[in-house]
């Protein structure tokens, strides 16, 4: 029997092979494939896009659920209510932003280019450019595997945070409590963005940050900013072969924030007394560059090492394993704790790993 090999359906191309693998295309397929592993009281995975998921080289013990359903459904459209817009967990999530571009759907522009599927974007709360998903979700309907019962989640329900969800929180090592079944998403309907929020994207488009611009200017610069940094998926691109940002950026008191050098960024939390830190400042100001783990000699023999474009990224350059990109991931969060007394934490899922 031929091994399906997970370093074959992620991101970093790297992971051993599934015991099981099954892929589900519909709706009904995936919840009848989650209640028969459930059923046979069985370990499960959830691989959707597979850009957020470091998988043990040993591979994964029990049965890999790909989530491979596809389209969406447009439910209302008008210009003063927006348009709701109902989206399969498997559809590519690139290719759901630039449709909704094209047909003048705001909102979702400035996350361009993340890869991954659009069932995985309520559960980390994925954002990029100072915007996230749960600006635009309405809702989430998933299959609740506790009450064998389709739930359907509000935008509030869903506890939205930093990177962070109720659906996030639910699941344990990569399997899900409640395994999503599609997205709904409410957009404005308009040729203009949201409000740009990031400093550097509102130079890039030569706007005030606050400000507005064309969703299709956003998305193009969004697009070549990321491209710059590694973070557009190319083959040819070694940089690329990541989990996109390994650590997200550190969430401290005041007080901690105040002890760091002068220049450090800061930025609001969102919550009093807590500051949201730069995890890119923090690991350069460590000492650990663009590149680095390139070396030969270094822990994981130059087979992993940080993007050559930017230092959040851990890169598998050609033959990495798992164990080695985790031992330039080890070596930058001991460097960071070392030098700032500060914990990073890994944004992806560890599978089967602990860092």
């Amino acid at each position: 029997m031929t091994q399906t090999l997970l370093s074959q359906m992620t991101t970093a191309a790297v992971g051993g092979p599934a015991a099981t693998y099954v892929e589900a295309r519909t709706e009904a397929e995936i919840i009848d494939a989650v209640r028969s592993v459930d059923a046979a009281g069985g370990e499960l995975l959830i691989i959707g896009g597979g850009s957020n998921l470091l998988i043990s080289d040993d591979g994964f013990p029990g049965t890999v659920v790909r989530l491979a359903s596809e389209g969406f459904t447009v439910n209302a459209e008008d210009s003063c209510g927006g348009v709701s817009v109902v989206v399969q967990a498997g559809h590519d999530w690139d290719s759901m932003v630039k449709h909704a571009v094209l047909h003048a759907w705001s909102g979702l522009e400035a996350l361009s280019g993340i890869p991954g599927s659009t069932g995985a974007t309520p559960v980390q709360n994925v954002g990029a450019y100072g915007s996230d998903v749960s600006q635009t979700i309405a809702a989430v309907r998933t299959w609740d595997r506790e009450k064998s019962a389709v739930r359907t989640f509000t935008n509030s329900e869903l506890k939205f945070g930093y990177r962070d969800s109720v659906l996030k929180q639910s699941t344990v090592n990569g399997s899900p409590r409640f395994v999503v079944l599609t997205v709904e998403f409410q957009l404005p309907v308009g040729r203009m963005s949201a409000p740009i929020r990031y400093a550097e994207l509102a130079r890039s488009l030569g706007v005030e940050p606050g400000k507005r611009a064309y969703s299709t200017d956003v998305r193009r610069e969004v697009l070549r900013l990321r491209a710059s940094k590694g973070m557009v998926l190319d083959p040819e691109d070694r940089d690329t072969y990541s989990t996109g940002s390994f650590f997200t950026n550190p969430v401290v008191s005041s007080a901690v924030a105040a002890g760091l050098p002068e220049g450090a960024p800061q930025y609001p939390s969102g919550s009093e007394g807590l500051v949201k830190l730069s995890a890119a400042w923090l690991i350069e100001h460590a000492g650990f560059a663009k590149g680095y783990g390139l070396d030969p000699d270094s822990a994981s023999g130059g087979r992993a090492s940080l993007s050559t474009k930017h230092t959040l990224a851990i890169t598998n350059r050609g033959s990495a394993t798992a164990k080695d990109m985790l031992a330039v991931a080890r070596e930058v969060r001991d460097g960071v704790r070392d030098a700032f007394g500060i914990e990073l934490h890994p944004e992806p899922l560890l599978i089967g790993l602990e860092l």
